[in-house]
């Protein structure tokens, strides 16, 4: 059997294609900002043991933080974004298919980071942060200045493993017509009839995108982290 391949067609489409690209490369920045942003305050709520005892958050908070954190990871990130989209407005809460996207991208890596974020603060040799307390640092400042920028350098690979997990499952958001690449490649296959074709070129789009976000974030993490 013969398979007639016809990528120009899909091809013929790149303004669609490329706005696809600018809603996963959008959605991706926002939930990375956030969701980082999220995950180092969550952490530093959750830190336990010696260093978490000297500077960790409300132990109570900690506990809510737990429950959030067992909950988004034992969840399907689908099922996560259904629920704030569809189960929302049965509380009165309509959002747009973009800024449900958004938060759910935001809420599932926020998850994500404040697990590994927690350990990289937990790391952090006891030493270092009692000669900064002796110093007369306060507790702000020594999470700052003195424990955080190690904690991130040691777990940046994750990080940056996790952000690429969540830029990915953005196409997930296609099901609720947020017109991301998926979206497009979908909405390009249904009007030409070539799926094979659609889905091979965003599979080679996520694939560049991927690969162009860990060498982007390795990057900014050799100089804003580990050269500090």
């Amino acid at each position: 059997m013969r398979i007639d391949l016809d990528f120009m067609t899909v091809l013929s489409q790149w303004p669609m294609l490329l706005k696809g690209v600018a809603w996963t490369v959008g959605l991706t920045a926002v939930a990375t900002v956030l969701g980082l942003a999220l995950g180092i305050l969550f952490a530093w709520m959750r830190a336990g043991g010696p260093i978490g005892r000297m500077i960790g958050g409300p132990r109570a908070l900690g506990w809510l933080v737990g429950l959030y954190v067992e909950l988004i990871r034992n969840t399907p990130f689908i099922v996560q974004l259904f629920f704030i989209f569809f189960g929302l407005p049965a509380a009165g809460v309509k959002l747009s298919p973009e800024l449900a996207s958004v938060i759910a991208m935001v809420i599932n890596l926020g998850a994500y980071a404040t697990e590994i974020v927690r350990a990289g603060i937990e790391a952090t040799p006891r030493g270092q942060v009692e000669a900064a307390m002796s110093l007369a640092m306060g507790r702000a400042q020594t999470v700052l200045r003195v424990v955080l920028p190690p904690a991130l350098a040691k777990v940046w690979p994750a990080m940056v493993g996790q952000i690429i997990i969540v830029m990915l499952g953005s196409a997930v958001c296609g099901q609720i017509s947020t017109q991301e690449l998926s979206f497009a490649a979908n909405l390009i296959q249904s009007r030409n009839f070539r799926a094979f074709e659609a889905f091979i070129v965003a599979t080679a789009i996520y694939l560049v995108l991927a690969i162009a976000l860990r060498r982007l974030l390795n990057w900014l993490g050799a100089r804003v982290l580990l050269a500090r």
